[in-house]
């Protein structure tokens, strides 16, 4: 009789996590800071369709927050990982400071493995989003703490900075890690060890902060592909359900910074881990992967005029705008034009130079990096109308079970609702104890 009890209560698990859509697994790709035409400039790059763009289902989302058309991270993620809008720089909660529940926190309570692999700090907002409940997403430390207590199986990034007092930021003298490990985490910090492990519950911190950019990183940092193979592996081994949210970091500060180059290589190494998940699909038929963005950062466009777009150009660049202005000196002026015509394949002229000095005077620090964005840009054709956020909407892609429920417009706190229905969830303001999904 008890054989026969858990044998219908382990069918009625899946009924319910299945629901009547066939989704066992979801992988919930979010580019930040990826609109629709840094998708387009990548492929237009590299002459040939990306795997997000062999989506059979595409939609387009709304992204505004509760107080500002033009939504920040926090509230973007906020949205994409529970369904409600809330104000900038909140995470977890509406803008009166009442509490909701994560789709990873709703999902725990069904059995369901959840994991999260990003290249910025795994405190940063959007992964704060499917875990922690803060009124500023500056309180990393918190956040920290939140993730520790939390039920997710697998954490990949960086920021282990916000886990320690010794050599990092906590004051309160809290070794997160030591407790991580007493929770039942495994801890590691770099690639090597990735490659080898295979336990059940990971914490993998492979940075004091973020990692380094895509076109920058190597030695024992991951790549975003490596990292999602990974997660996979250690995911679906026991053929559980999951539910794996993967974050291309890192296309969001490229577009800060207007660096066409950066927001290509990002996108790329972004194209590169979807692909990875569009292998698993392969063998994994109930699998649910949907692709969006929480905002869409520059106002990037595509041509300054002329009917031109000269993507060659930007094929000849090697290097980030950023790594340019941290390596060399403009007040070096000689050296620093025979840097770019090197690395860049382009001559500076007297007003670029100018332009370049004065931006170094400015108190901000990301100011001559911009500059030189904005320069390298406008060498190959292409715009931009700011370095912050924009409120344009970005695009939905959908592969798998379920993926036909995505196409249209719809509004990014729709996203997840619909993946809840589709497997089988419901997300509402019910009350959770914080850090045990209960």
């Amino acid at each position: 009789m008890k054989k026969y009890i858990s044998l219908l209560l382990s069918l009625l698990l899946v009924v319910i996590v299945l629901g009547n859509f066939g989704v066992k697994n979801v992988i919930y790709f979010i580019g930040d800071g990826m609109g629709i035409n840094q998708i387009l400039l990548a492929s237009y790059i590299e002459g040939r369709t990306l795997n997000i763009m062999k989506a059979p289902y595409v939609g387009f989302a709304t992204t505004y927050s509760a107080n500002s058309l033009v939504t920040d991270s926090a509230a973007a993620g906020t949205a994409l990982a529970a369904g409600f809008k809330t104000n900038n720089g909140m995470i977890g909660m509406l803008p009166d400071g009442t509490i909701v529940p994560s789709i990873f926190e709703v999902v725990s309570k069904y059995g369901v493995k959840t994991g999260i692999v990003v290249t910025c700090r795994v405190t940063h907002a959007t992964p704060g989003a499917f875990y922690g409940h803060v009124t500023s997403r500056k309180d990393e430390n918190t956040l920290a703490e939140q993730l520790i207590n939390s039920s997710i199986d697998v954490v990949m990034g960086g920021g282990w900075r916000n886990f320690v007092a010794t050599g990092g930021k906590r004051k309160d003298g809290k070794d997160l890690i030591a407790l991580a490990k007493k929770k039942g985490f495994d801890y590691i910090t770099t690639k090597s060890e990735l490659m080898n492990y295979n336990g059940d519950r990971l914490l993998a911190l492979f940075s004091s902060s973020h990692l380094s950019a895509a076109s920058e990183r190597s030695g024992e940092q991951p790549m975003l592909y490596e990292m999602v193979e990974k997660a996979l592996e250690i995911l679906s081994k026991d053929g559980q359900p999951f539910f794996l949210m993967v974050e291309g970091s890192q296309i969001d500060w490229e577009g800060h910074g207007n660096d066409p180059y950066g927001v290509w290589k990002e996108m790329m190494e972004f194209d590169k881990a979807i692909g990875v998940a569009l292998k698993f699909l392969e063998t994994h038929p109930d699998t649910l992967i949907v692709v969006t963005a929480d905002h869409e950062t520059g106002g990037l466009g595509l041509s300054t005029g002329g009917y031109t777009l000269d993507t060659d150009l930007v094929k000849k660049y090697q290097k980030t705008a950023d790594w340019m202005v941290r390596n060399y000196d403009v007040e070096n002026e000689q050296e620093f034009k025979a840097a770019v015509k090197k690395f860049f394949g382009i001559d500076l002229t007297k007003d670029d130079i100018a332009r370049l000095k004065e931006a170094k005077k400015s108190s901000n620090p990301y100011a001559l990096g911009n500059v030189f964005g904005e320069i390298i840009s406008e060498k190959a054709k292409i715009g931009w109308t700011t370095h912050d956020h924009t409120a344009a909407p970005v695009p939905v892609f959908a592969f798998g079970a379920g993926a036909e429920n995505f196409g249209g417009f719809m509004d990014n706190t729709d996203i997840p609702r619909i993946i809840a229905r589709l497997a089988g969830y419901s997300l509402s303001r019910e009350t959770f104890v914080i850090g045990t999904g209960k």
